[in-house]
């Protein structure tokens, strides 16, 4: 085999964060960009020598290009064998199943999530490590320093290899595999879903839209859901991926998944609508005039697990991300399990599943996964949803409403500011640290503070600690307001605010969200200044 050794000069900016490195297409186009944080991967990964990797994204522009350059280099570095996506598509979920499955040393997957496509929107890269998971912190921060001081890259000169039909393809050494990309995440669901139930419910007169976005969930919504679960044709909306997800922003939510929105929020009855994201990760779930947060999703899942055959045996213990609403505490306190809380990313409830601490985990950011993967994963969430609706035959605005009668509501939202100057979101968490000693005890607008402080997070199995992942402040009343800084985007910075307020009273529980959370918006303006140092009048989305 004939390599190339490039010489390259290192980039400074290339410490992955919480899903990777993200930038926009255009920063991957410089030269050599992505080449060297490749080959920073395969510095840190020796295991990758002689070893299977895991090959594909979410079909965003330079998903192929980028595909081609990591086949030649992966050659290049003595990788023996790849799985790589038909069209170069592989949702992160499933590539976090493949990676299990086949044992594989590694993945390496495309995408920047829900962020925006096309020549000028955004891209992605990140390391999935040998349990399917994202690579841990350690990790990460070796990439990063092996990329700040790379001097050269290794690159064959094979020709391109055809990613549109399966087959097995030797070059140089490298046997790549292009495969189906659903077939194994399909048989997966097969094993944990009552299938034969869901097909029941949806032969009757129940109602279903699932919005693909334009994203990488389209095939894998029309094999489940149309194909295999005889939803009707056409069920599945936007299901051809597309590199610049048809112009919008494939992020499920009620800003973003518009047309679905329209449908669910319409005389004419749709039962059941969901959406999923770029990567195929994240999800939204709707009923008829009715819209399930995140959060209470977690902890509906968590009650009714029991339902589920691939969980009647119970649960081992719960997860949720530090700025996840505290529902699911309940339910857990309630089930006699543990439930842990973890920084933002879902890296953090790796170790916990490998450990079998824990069998569900969740985030705010319409993430919900179990321990059948290492990933969130949206089409699992729907999956599960389904099942729950076949079995208990209410509607889904029903089981919310029960579940809240049972557990109280936590009325609970976040608000982002996006694109700010770093500069400014910067010196509004310095402005807020710099309360900490002077806020417990203190009375703001009728509420009184009991906490405040930075969340540091001490991993219960590897001991590590990791710093400064939120800004808490907790209320007496068990209100909650947390800031923190997102680590997704790639321009300027997002301060996201989370507002929590529990109602115990069953009669309180049909408030407006926004007018339930008043009280806690006016004290985060008292206590952050955030019109004054981000010149923001409203945040950008609130969901």
């Amino acid at each position: 085999m004939a390599v190339e050794t490039v010489p390259c000069t290192a980039y400074e900016d290339q410490k992955p964060g919480t899903s990777g490195l993200r930038k926009s297409v255009r920063h991957f186009q410089q030269p050599d960009y992505l080449q060297t944080f490749v080959q920073a991967i395969f510095n840190a990964v020796p295991e990758l020598r002689g070893g299977l990797l895991v090959l594909g994204g979410d079909g965003r522009y330079f998903n192929r290009e980028a595909i081609q350059v990591i086949l030649r280099m992966a050659a290049a570095n003595g990788v023996a064998r790849i799985l790589v996506g038909k069209g170069g598509i592989l949702s992160t979920p499933a590539a976090s199943n493949l990676i299990r499955k086949y044992q594989a040393t590694g993945g390496i997957i495309l995408s920047a999530s829900h962020n925006p496509g096309g020549p000028d929107g955004d891209f992605g890269i990140k390391y999935n490590s040998s349990n399917g998971g994202p690579a841990p912190e350690n990790l990460t921060n070796l990439f990063f320093e092996h990329a700040s001081k790379l001097s050269e890259y290794y690159i064959t000169a094979i020709q391109p290899v055809p990613l549109d039909k399966p087959g097995h393809y030797e070059i140089e050494g490298l046997r790549v595999e292009v495969i189906d990309p659903v077939d194994d995440y399909a048989e997966l669901m097969a094993t944990l879903f009552d299938f034969e139930r869901i097909r029941a419910l949806l032969a009757g007169d129940f109602s279903l839209r699932f919005d693909a976005m334009h994203a990488v969930t389209g095939p894998y919504a029309q094999r489940i859901l149309e194909q295999t679960l005889g939803a009707a044709r056409g069920t599945v909306m936007h299901f051809e991926p597309l590199a610049d997800f048809g112009g919008h922003h494939p992020d499920p939510n009620q800003a973003h998944a518009r047309e679905l929105m329209e449908l669910l929020y319409n005389p004419r009855k749709v039962d059941f609508g969901a959406a999923s994201d770029g990567d195929g990760d994240r999800n939204m779930i709707l009923g008829h005039y009715f819209f399930v947060t995140p959060s209470d999703s977690l902890a509906i899942i968590a009650a009714n697990a029991h339902l589920i055959p691939g969980y009647r045996n119970g649960l081992k213990g719960v997860a949720r991300s530090m700025p996840t609403s505290q529902a699911v505490d309940r339910v857990a306190e309630k089930l006699g399990i543990a439930c842990h809380e973890t920084p933002t990313g879902w890296k953090f409830f790796g170790n916990l599943l490998d450990d079998g601490q824990i069998t569900l985990c969740g985030e705010e950011s319409f993430g919900t996964g179990s321990d059948h993967i290492r990933e969130k994963d949206g089409l699992w969430a729907v999956l599960f949803w389904l099942n729950l609706l076949a079995v208990r035959q209410e509607s889904v605005e029903d089981i919310v409403r029960r579940h809240w009668a049972d557990h109280g509501r936590h009325y609970y939202s976040r608000h982002d500011y996006e694109a700010i100057a770093t500069p400014a979101a910067n010196t509004l968490m310095t402005h807020l640290r710099q309360q900490f000693d002077e806020l417990p005890g203190k009375v703001i607008h009728g509420k009184t503070v009991c906490q405040a402080d930075d969340f540091t997070y001490h991993d219960p199995v590897d001991h590590s600690a990791s710093h400064h992942q939120g800004i808490r402040i907790l209320f007496e009343d068990g209100a909650r307001l947390i800031f923190r800084l997102s680590g997704t985007g790639t321009q300027g910075a997002t301060l996201r605010l989370y507002l929590e307020q529990y109602e115990a009273d069953v009669k309180n529980h049909d408030q407006d969200v926004q007018a339930a959370l008043a009280p806690l918006i006016q004290i985060a303006e008292t206590l952050a200044l955030i019109r004054t140092f981000t010149g923001r009048d409203a945040p950008t989305v609130i969901t």
